[in-house]
């Protein structure tokens, strides 16, 4: 099926040139000469793409974009202007375009645009498909994204969800591994059946084998009856092992006879249990590199990562920040009551998007609920942002600490865990157990790290 799409112009000559070179090419293309015109037919008609003159009499196309914002119209939009650049671009792709065009231009450039554009519309199909299969209870663990690079993920859920096959998440903290995996879950045909979250790193090495296996009455001192295990729990579902590289090597043998044969035995127990359960593993460490050292057995690893998926981080992935910090806003609002504050400042944001975000997709959050609090207008000015996000990146980031100490690692290594610690302290408004997160690294160690540092109290 061919794709509708809608051309804004003020100049007939060039409608008319356009709809040539798009019917020939084998799209349904309809030309408008006002932007006014075109808000009322994509409301009555619907389109997939629109392509959208930016100087216009009357409305233009950063109004148009506005109106297709306020009124929740979801169209893809591709701009073109004869007096464009590189900041126009970046402004009207803030607004909600999804690329810009310069004219004069080819025809098969015009055409490649759209080409990409086609893609882009049949992943967001897709992934309509894929969300309207998760049920209500999961719906705030939506992921957020404009950028090609999560369009991939998405696009790699789509395709493996129906499957049984385990799959390694790997990303940094704050990505959000466990939005994917149940992205995973709830795309599958396991949705509605248990998805059990555990954090591998929160459970005493002592007690890991019988939360994951279970265990029986008499099976040691406190065993006063029986008990299923996680993956047991998790029969017909799909088990999440966040942070999997934090199992004892012990364990790790163990869950890896579980995915081979497909059955556990409760600790004291004699009996087998059969379990289907899908895993879902997660790390935002190097696994790899923890095969080579022997902290992680590599049969595991290859049973793992029949599917690695990769979450980029918010560093690589600039143009999530704008449509991230509206969805945190309204969900912000939502949660607490907050009316009064509806939008974000052009210069917030503008700072926003030039941090670089060590705290990734949940630190972004944190901030803009911050925000969201100590804004007394309708509008998030600079003003109620963490310091280490007025100051810029500039002078923040590691490039300047090396200008400091030339290229020598052991001179620079001090200044760069100082420069990280402060900053992530900064923006968890001193919250230790946070920063630590933050900087993967334990609670323990950041305690020391404060001290040899000298930054502040560390009682």
């Amino acid at each position: 099926m061919s794709l509708k799409i809608l051309v804004i112009d003020d100049e007939p000559g060039f409608l008319q040139m356009l709809q040539v070179i798009l019917s020939r090419a084998g799209y349904q293309a309809t030309t408008v000469t006002s932007a006014e015109e075109a808000i009322g037919l994509v409301e009555k008609k619907g389109y997939d793409i629109c392509l959208c003159d930016l100087k216009m009499p009357g409305m233009d196309g950063m109004g148009f974009l506005a109106e297709l914002k306020n009124r929740n119209i979801p169209i893809t939009v591709i701009v073109m202007s004869a007096y464009g650049s590189n900041e126009t671009a970046i402004d009207a792709m803030q607004q909600g375009a999804y690329d810009y065009i310069s004219k004069p231009f080819q025809s098969d450039e015009i055409l490649l645009t759209l080409r990409k554009a086609e893609e882009r519309e049949q992943l967001r199909r897709e992934n309509r498909e894929l969300k309207s299969r998760v049920d209500k209870e999961s719906s705030g663990s939506t992921i957020v994204y404009k950028s090609e690079v999560m369009q991939k993920v998405v696009d790699t859920v789509t395709r493996i969800a129906a499957y049984r096959t385990t799959v390694l998440i790997n990303g940094e903290s704050g990505t959000g591994k466990e939005l994917v995996s149940k992205l995973i879950h709830n795309a599958s045909p396991r949705a509605g059946k248990p998805f059990t979250p555990v954090n591998c790193g929160a459970i005493p090495e002592g007690l890991m084998e019988s939360e994951f296996f279970g265990h029986i009455k008499g099976a040691f001192t406190d065993a006063h009856g029986n008990k299923r295990g996680l993956i047991e729990s998790s029969h017909e579902g799909t088990l999440f092992l966040d942070e999997v590289g934090e199992l004892s090597l012990q364990l790790q043998v163990k869950l890896l006879r579980f995915l081979q044969e497909g059955e556990v035995r409760r600790l004291g127990d004699t009996r087998v249990h059969k379990v289907d359960v899908r895993v879902v593993a997660a790390t935002a460490r190097d696994l790899a590199a923890d095969v080579k050292e022997d902290r992680f057995r590599e049969d595991l690893f290859y049973r793992l990562n029949v599917v690695p998926i990769r979450i980029p981080p918010l560093l690589e992935r600039p143009e999530d920040i704008p449509i991230l910090t509206d969805h945190f806003l309204k969900r912000t609002r939502e949660r607490l009551g907050v009316v009064r504050v509806n939008s974000i400042g052009a210069e917030s944001m503008k700072l926003l998007m030039s941090y670089s975000w060590p705290g990734n997709v949940r630190e972004l959050e944190n901030v803009v609920e911050r925000a969201v609090v100590l804004t007394e207008s309708s509008e998030i000015g600079p003003d109620v942002l963490p310091e280490v996000i007025r100051e810029g990146s500039d002078g923040a980031g590691p490039s300047s600490v090396l200008n400091m100490s030339g290229m020598s690692i052991k001179r620079n290594r001090r200044s760069m865990e100082k420069t990280l610690i402060v900053r992530a302290l900064e923006s968890t408004e001193g919250n230790r157990t946070h920063a630590a997160k933050i900087l993967e690294i334990s609670h323990r160690a950041l305690l020391y790290k404060l001290k040899e540092y000298g930054l502040g109290n560390t009682d």
